[in-house]
């Protein structure tokens, strides 16, 4: 069976993956007989209110936030061996340009996470 990473960057459009487009990704894939392993940094990531849009304070854990998407079945990025997979997807949301690069701040001289690369 064909298996595919999908690679989670938190939970949630305004800091994280986007919720529809991650579930809808995943259901496309199994469909087409893909096995389908959701991966996420374990790292802290910015917060935004989902009701205001609006920066707060603290912080949450990519990986403890992509485990809401994933029902909880979600591999750690720095465990997860690209070898072990036939293709990466990263569905969007902020949380690609905020967590997995900091493309939201810096745009083109941004620099993407050092597991990511690896990966």
């Amino acid at each position: 069976m064909r298996k595919i990473a999908v690679i989670l960057s938190g939970c949630g459009v305004f800091d994280g993956a986007e919720i529809q487009e991650s579930v809808l990704t995943m259901l496309a894939l199994e469909a087409k007989g893909f096995h389908v392993q959701c991966v996420a940094p374990n790292i802290d990531k910015a917060v935004v209110s989902h009701l205001t849009q609006q920066d707060t304070t603290g912080s949450r854990n990519c990986l403890e936030e992509a485990a809401r998407i994933a029902r909880g079945d979600v591999l750690n990025l720095a465990d997860a061996d690209p070898h072990a997979f036939d293709g990466a997807i990263y569905p969007g949301g902020f949380g690609v340009a905020k967590n997995l690069s900091d493309f939201a701040t810096k745009g083109a001289e941004c620099v993407i996470d050092s597991e990511l690369l690896a990966f």
